[in-house]
């Protein structure tokens, strides 16, 4: 039976979806030493799914630096403390590489922010974003492309917490690495689809435009209040 995909996945789904999380081991890098160790590691993989997490501002033209690059396997994911290893030698070499695969995605924005950290030549990286076009999906969120291959979710929640902290809790390690595991996943099984073709894609009909408006105050409701709860911890 061929898996069923969408153009737009119905984000009303997605809290009746399983959570995803990545179970592997998690590795915290704080100092260069560690920065080399983990880069020679990564370096001899295939392919790594990587993002970025950034301390969110709320004062009105503030923003903070990028705080954390977090780069996986299939099984382990190494956390780079951006803001503990300023410019780092071994991160600029790893960014720099051009023989493994990396997969991100909006990478052109965490190219960016990553360059206003440390400053290299960008080498090899894949965007999901214009990689998931090939089989007819039209969403740019990691969150929403992963339910839709998928059928679990990934939880967002705390996308907004302090990634400067002195020390990341638990569930803000575990949060990193599933984003950067979640990019491998996605790539490889849109590899998948396109090399056997099996895959049936369903076009979503547009929703009704009064319908789409109480939906955005919705959500623009519900991400105020965690913005504001959000806020109080940071």
């Amino acid at each position: 039976m061929k898996k069923h995909i969408t153009n737009k996945f119905d984000k009303k789904l997605m809290p009746t979806l399983p959570r995803a999380v990545f179970e592997g081991k998690i590795v915290v890098v704080l100092n260069e030493s560690e920065a080399e160790k983990a880069v020679s590691y990564l370096l001899s993989q295939d392919i790594l799914g990587m993002d970025t997490e950034t301390r969110p501002s709320f004062v009105k033209g503030r923003q903070h630096k990028v705080a954390l690059l977090q780069v996986a396997t299939h099984d382990i994911c190494f956390l780079f403390r951006l803001n503990l290893l300023k410019d780092s030698p071994a991160v600029k070499a790893f960014l720099e590489d051009k023989t493994v695969k990396k997969i991100g995605l909006s990478w052109h924005d965490d190219i960016r922010s990553l360059s206003n950290r440390i400053k290299f030549t960008p080498g090899t990286f894949i965007e999901l974003q214009d990689e998931v076009k090939s089989v007819g999906i039209t969403d740019l969120s990691l969150a929403k492309i992963f339910a839709n291959l998928f059928q679990h979710r990934i939880s967002k929640r705390e996308q907004l917490s302090n990634w400067e902290a002195d020390i990341l809790q638990d569930k803000q390690k575990r949060y990193a690495a599933t984003d950067a595991w979640a990019c491998i996943m996605i790539y490889e099984e849109l590899v998948r689809l396109k090399d056997t073709g099996d895959y049936e894609l369903e076009i979503v009909p547009e929703p009704d435009p009064l319908e789409s408006a109480g939906d955005a105050a919705q959500i623009a409701t519900t991400e105020e209040e965690q913005k504001e709860t959000t806020h109080r911890n940071v």
